[in-house]
């Protein structure tokens, strides 16, 4: 596996002539590819979704529970004190909840929030998509602000986001799959992604310019992933009614495969 990530780094530096937005773009267009590739099984089959989707959202969990810590809160740690890392991570958590409450969205499990009169708004399928679109911006972000810190970081970042993003497009897919048909719930899954490649590219141009504020950067989007795990991933997951063991399995095989890929660096 070791040698997998170092031959994925090689290569992409090759590909980017080293530079950071090239490489993000890559790195962008990989998750983007991965929560779409997610998408295509809605396409050739309708039924069952419940259990998919606890596992697929557990295993996302696990993944981003990790990646906030060693990936972004803790490198941020080392580059600067306590007070920046603490203030960055409360504006991550305050910017989510502040998107939470005015952006109106329904989560096919949760229901709706928002404003009470976004839900006379806009329709469930547009919705859905706009929860999905709240949740991937904190790993798109994350993924753009690490490869701006460290190309080896950013890799092993975007391939355990990527590869969470699969089974994510899946749980994506499936409730807009249900209520409008295969082909828009596949092009629902899609538009996630866009919109997490989208932020991969904000992320890495903006730290990249501006090195003085990367710590208080990543220290943000780990508040900002950090919140979309306790807040939404976790309480959906164990939620009534939910496998409670396929949701812990779920959530362990996400975080042990991204303290694996950390460790490899």
């Amino acid at each position: 596996m070791s040698s997998l990530l170092d031959l994925a780094i090689s290569m992409l530096r090759d590909l980017s002539g080293e530079d950071v937005i090239v490489a993000s773009f890559y790195s962008g267009l990989f998750v983007a590819m991965t929560t779409t590739l997610g998408s295509v099984p809605v396409l050739v089959r309708r039924e069952g979704k419940g259990m998919e989707m606890t596992l697929s959202l557990a295993f996302a969990a696990g993944v981003m529970l990790v990646a906030s810590f060693t990936s972004l809160i803790l490198p941020a740690l080392e580059m600067t004190d306590f007070i920046v890392v603490g203030a960055g991570i409360l504006l991550g958590v305050l910017t989510i909840f502040a998107v939470d409450k005015l952006l109106p969205h329904e989560h096919f499990l949760k229901g709706y929030e928002g404003p009470e009169h976004g839900r006379r708004m806009l329709r469930r399928i547009w919705l859905i998509a706009m929860a999905m679109i709240i949740h991937n911006l904190p790993e798109g972000l994350a993924v753009g602000t690490t490869m701006a810190y460290s190309v080896p970081v950013g890799v092993a970042t975007a391939v355990a986001i990527g590869v969470q993003d699969m089974p994510e497009g899946l749980a994506v897919a499936l409730p807009v799959a249900e209520l409008r048909g295969r082909w828009m719930g596949f092009l629902v899954g899609a538009l996630s992604g866009f919109s997490e490649m989208v932020m991969v590219l904000v992320g890495a141009s903006l730290f990249s310019y501006f090195r003085v504020i990367l710590p208080l950067g990543m220290a943000f989007s780990g508040g900002a992933m950090l919140y979309v795990t306790l807040k939404e991933a976790i309480p959906e997951i164990y939620r009534e009614g939910s496998s409670e063991l396929k949701a812990t399995v779920g959530l362990l095989a996400g975080f042990y495969l991204m303290l694996f890929l950390d460790s490899m660096l």
